[in-house]
């Protein structure tokens, strides 16, 4: 696997998994406080309909970069 395609691969299945980590969030599913927090932060008990949504457009560009990455491997 070349260098480029790894790293499309790697990227893809990265923004795939926080995708999924939103939207689960986001529908409130998950709860989890955030780990690094400088101003005021609390845990989000409820669900949000932007991270939800933002989740799941995340996870599907995700996929699709990986699965791209992923068929070009396959074509060489």
């Amino acid at each position: 696997m070349k260098r480029k395609q790894l790293t499309g691969t790697l990227l893809g299945v990265i923004i795939a998994f926080l995708g999924l980590l939103w939207l689960l969030q986001g529908a409130g599913i998950l709860h989890l406080c955030p780990v690094l927090c400088f101003i005021d932060c609390e845990c989000l008990l409820t669900g949000s309909p932007f991270w939800e949504a933002a989740g799941a457009i995340a996870f599907i560009i995700g996929t699709m970069v990986a699965g791209v990455s992923l068929r070009h491997v396959e074509t060489f």
